[in-house]
């Protein structure tokens, strides 16, 4: 078990750890197989205690002043902070993410507390604090915003901590109590997370049960997000569990339903742009976390005057990558994917794409390490275009969650945003052009929750919104919005006067209240 955690495999509920027992779910370190990070066995029955729980708390939780739950969470920012290096350590070990990868999303944590209780005109504060306005001289009509009260919160574990970790902060600013299931190829990271949250909540007094932690797989995953007891859920993983979810959902439409989801990621590149620049931010945004991103390029569309000259450069940027060990002193750029499974699944991918007419320009294959990681190389492969039907085509709609990506020519900016847009997702897209016009087009046309003009689709600033439509998400962006689906607006109208207007076709005579 790693030595990071403060006690041994554990699901929290109601302030108390419940140990888990068995080995249901076993963690290994992907760059090292033989490393076993953490071991235990789900137990579903936790959920209800854990839903009981933060439903017993929420309502103390709400009532405690604002001030009083921000203070609460710069207690748990301050323990972020203290214990950054420790953090990036078991985030690098349990998902195979390089160093510098790792101690960016750790550093994320305590960054996460200050953005959500940034007060400032863009904060997020500013969309959920109330308001007052006179309606007659003697009513005013006021908003205010309310919890929904126990949220349940479905981590990935490409970013295990970050992701859960942006939900969590702004649920809690708000007044809600939450139930975390950490993804099950990242329970140690999950673990971590609670015995932060446990330990900051503990010093300022808070009612135990306001933050939960439930581990598990599939099972644990059904019986929280359909438990009558919960009122919101944050979701980020896959298009298809999301879509269980909203089915398992068609009853509750009063439950907020975030999702977070995948992407088919494409990115443009015009003859006027800077041919450096563009290979550069392609290349690091189709393989940054073994392409184990939902940003990540997964298309590019690049244009026919330059196309010889772009994918050379790509070929030889995606074949001089630095992989090896995550944690090594030397710099690397990309560890192991996180499975054996993971791994097999982008080499089939690349099989079905060459088969179906693709061009395989940098074969991306399974890399030998006396480790025995799950390490593989990055892989480029040329297709005729891109489209969102013909499911066997080199160029389908189809997101590969790993180091691979697809390159098609094209003869005009016209075709680029036709093929860009020819995809069920919508999470992030990019292009690459010095012409302002083409720019401004892209940024109105493209259809992606995020959109960006000389950078790549990978990465984004917390201080804006991040998500996506169609299969990446529904509308419920995070980033600096994460507050808006973390409470919900109410509206009220309050009369001090004693005049009230007798409506046409109604009378009223004072003797009748005598």
């Amino acid at each position: 078990m790693s030595s990071v955690l403060t006690r041994g495999t554990a699901d929290l509920v109601g302030g108390q750890w419940r140990d888990l027992t068995g080995d249901g779910i076993v963690s290994v370190n992907p760059a090292r197989p033989g490393e076993e990070i953490w071991r235990g066995s789900a137990n579903v029955g936790h959920v209800d205690a854990a839903v009981a729980a933060a439903r017993a708390a929420q309502r103390e939780w709400a009532a405690w002043p604002q001030e009083k739950r921000f203070d609460a969470l710069r207690v748990y920012r301050d323990l972020c902070k203290a214990r950054k290096d420790e953090i990036a350590a078991l985030i690098c070990r349990e998902t195979g993410k390089v160093m510098w990868d790792a101690a960016g999303e750790a550093g994320a944590l305590a960054a996460k507390v200050d953005i959500t209780l940034d007060q400032s005109e863009h904060g997020g504060l500013k969309r959920v604090s109330g308001y007052e306005v006179g309606l007659t001289d003697s009513r005013v009509g006021r908003a205010w915003f309310r919890p929904h009260g126990v949220m349940a919160v479905i981590a990935p574990f490409n970013f295990p901590a970050h992701l859960a970790n942006g939900h969590i902060v702004p649920a809690l600013a708000m007044g809600n109590t939450v139930v975390l299931k950490p993804s099950d190829k990242a329970p140690a990271v999950g673990q971590l997370m609670g015995e932060l949250f446990d330990a900051a909540l503990r010093e300022v007094g808070a009612p135990a049960g306001v933050v939960n932690v439930v581990q598990g797989g599939a099972e644990v995953a059904q019986k929280l997000t359909t438990h009558e007891g919960i009122d919101g859920i944050l979701f980020t993983g896959s298009w298809p569990v999301g879509r269980r979810i909203l089915e398992a959902n068609l009853d509750n439409p009063g439950r907020i339903v975030a999702l977070e989801m995948g992407g088919n990621n494409p990115a443009v590149v015009m003859p006027d742009c800077d041919l450096r620049q563009a290979v550069i931010e392609c290349g690091r945004s189709a393989f940054v976390t073994t392409g184990q991103r939902c940003t990540c390029t997964r298309r590019i569309i690049v244009h026919e005057s330059i196309a010889d000259r772009f994918l050379a450069g790509l070929c030889k940027v995606a074949g001089a990558l630095v992989i090896g060990e995550p944690d090594a002193a030397h710099p690397v750029f990309m560890g192991p994917i996180i499975s054996g499974e993971s791994r097999d699944a982008v080499i089939a991918a690349q099989t079905d794409f060459a088969r179906a007419g693709g061009e395989v320009m940098v074969e991306s294959t399974a890399v030998d390490s006396t480790s025995r990681g799950y390490f593989l190389s990055p892989g480029v492969v040329k297709v005729d275009r891109f489209s969102i039907g013909h499911e066997g085509s080199a160029g389908c709609d189809r997101e590969v969650f790993g180091p691979l990506v697809r390159v098609s020519v094209t003869d005009s900016f016209d075709d680029a945003l036709e093929q860009a847009n020819a995809t069920r997702f919508g999470l992030a897209a990019s292009v690459f052009t010095s012409d302002d016009a083409l720019a401004h087009r892209f940024l109105a046309e493209a259809k992606a929750g995020c959109v960006n003009v000389n950078t790549g689709t990978a990465g984004a600033s917390s201080k804006l919104p991040f998500g996506g439509l169609g299969h990446s998400g529904n509308h419920r962006p995070a980033g600096s919005f994460s507050l808006d689906y973390c409470a919900y607006p109410v509206a009220g109208m309050l009369e001090s006067g004693a005049a009230a207007a007798v409506p046409q076709g109604m009378k009223v005579e004072d003797g009748w209240l005598d």
